[in-house]
């Protein structure tokens, strides 16, 4: 399968990826050309970045969630009818999990895809010492993937003086630069960049980025290593997965329709931090997504038959969550009657009994877990982690799941049913609230590094459609 594809990498995070990354799919999308991004791990705002702003398909890639034949396929699957595919790396080029392991970098990704890399490298302040920093990336790069590079933060006369320098002691091909400006900086909170909607002219400001990039980056040479990128052996690219016929502990009735059942997909301000595959997933295993607004909502989708809560920004909009009572009163009524649901970091602070945000202010939440979530003004948790149940109720192949955890807030009850590991370190804590229908807990998870947790969430509500 041939598909034109670049990644944009950086030696390290702040050094503009995000900004060339935007830029570029804005000109190729301009263009006229069907182009789709990618970004590198587990982080959520890049990709809205990229789809809502630009409108072009974005999901995330992870070389720690997927092997690498399945994260291929997963790539091939969702590219296979685009003109160019667009990676964002992550951190440096070579940080993968816990800093140090090749899984989850950015030139993993890029070598398990064979995609060539134009590398961003923040210059200010620097001058010769330029050429031994990218001498050194260059050097460890043993599958030659470094095809370009772009140096932001300079100045035109500056680069033209050290253009010519550095392409003849590296050999490698200088694609243009970025002047310092204000309009190239996206704001970032302790999470990452602020969300799209949150930037005043987002759309316009991204759009005179782009017109700038055409100004000083060559968008021809990029394309040229973009076709470059080797073709890939054709795959069966269906991530098939043999139907779970047992439903563990619940209960003794098992549904026998074949009917679609409908997941409630949380999605707002509040509510935004959701993997595309999993989406996908779960409608490729036979689920309806419907979306409704815990912000704005007053009750819960008509005829759903489970609840899917995602991260996001809850203790921004922790007064207006607080003042939806009927919402709240519906989501803690229809988990108490056993509807299934699945609620991630964000989901799980909004099922609190209460939410403490960092100016101390207490707002009353939905009240399924009777404890309190509270900011503690520093990272409580960080990183990759694979789960494991203590009891089958989620994962009935007797596999864990792989996920990630950021947060600045923590709980009176974490919940203690299903075992975190660390995947460098091995250091293991107990997580997750956790029973038949429920998997409520700080983790962020990816469901294709075990389809099976989809298949069991989505049976879960099949029997729930059967017994109500």
């Amino acid at each position: 399968m041939k598909i034109k594809r670049v990644m944009i990498a950086a030696p390290k995070s702040g050094s503009g990826k995000t900004v060339v990354t935007c830029a570029l799919l804005q000109v190729l999308k301009d263009y006229g050309l069907n182009v789709a991004a990618y970004k590198c791990g587990p982080d959520y705002i890049d990709p809205m970045f990229h789809e809502k702003i630009i409108d072009v398909p974005a999901k995330n890639l992870d070389t720690f969630f997927t092997d690498e034949e399945k994260t291929r396929k997963l790539f091939q699957k969702s590219a296979m009818k685009m003109d160019f595919a667009v990676f964002e790396g992550a951190m440096g080029l070579y940080d993968g999990g816990g800093g140090v392991k090749k899984e989850g970098s950015s030139y993993h990704l890029a070598e398990v895809t064979k995609t060539p890399i134009v590398l961003v490298v923040d210059v200010k302040g620097m001058g010769r010492s330029i050429i031994p920093l990218i001498a050194g990336f260059l050097n460890y790069d043993k599958k030659h993937l470094i095809q370009g590079i772009i140096l932001n933060r300079m100045s035109k006369g500056y680069y033209e003086t050290l253009k010519a320098l550095i392409e003849e002691e590296l050999q490698i091909r200088l694609l243009g630069f970025l002047p310092e400006k204000e309009e190239l900086h996206i704001e970032s909170r302790h999470l990452g960049l602020f969300l799209p909607d949150e930037v005043n002219h987002i759309k316009e400001k991204l759009q005179a980025v782009s017109e700038l990039f055409l100004q000083t980056v060559s968008v021809e040479r990029i394309k040229e290593i973009a076709e470059s990128a080797e073709e890939l052996e054709s795959e069966e690219i269906a991530i098939k997965e043999t139907r779970i016929e047992s439903y563990g502990d619940i209960g003794h009735v098992k549904a026998v329709s074949d009917s679609r059942p409908t997941i409630a997909v949380a999605k707002d301000e509040a509510f935004c931090f959701y993997y595309a595959d999993n989406i996908h997933l779960l409608e490729e295993y036979g689920a309806n997504i419907t979306y409704f607004s815990p912000l704005r909502d007053e009750k819960l989708p008509e005829g759903c038959h489970a609840l899917l809560i995602g991260g996001g920004y809850p203790e921004l909009y922790a007064e207006q969550l607080s003042a939806n009572t009927r919402m709240r009163e519906a989501v803690r009524s229809a988990v108490e009657n056993e509807m299934p649901v699945v609620a991630e970091c964000g989901g799980f602070m909004y099922l609190h009994s209460s939410l403490k945000d960092k100016e101390g202010f207490s707002y009353d939440m939905a009240g399924v877990i009777p404890a309190a979530c509270y900011h503690t003004g520093k990272l409580v948790r960080f990183g990759y982690i694979e789960l494991r149940e203590k009891q089958k109720h989620f994962l009935l192949n007797g596999g864990g799941i792989k996920g990630h955890e950021f947060h600045y807030y923590d709980s009176t009850c974490n919940g203690a049913d299903v075992i975190a590991v660390k995947p460098v370190t091995g250091k293991e804590y107990a997580c997750i609230i956790e029973n038949k229908t429920q998997w409520i807990g700080f983790p962020h998870l990816y469901y294709p590094s075990n389809p099976a947790f989809a298949r069991a969430f989505i049976d879960k509500a099949r029997v729930y459609q059967v017994m109500i």
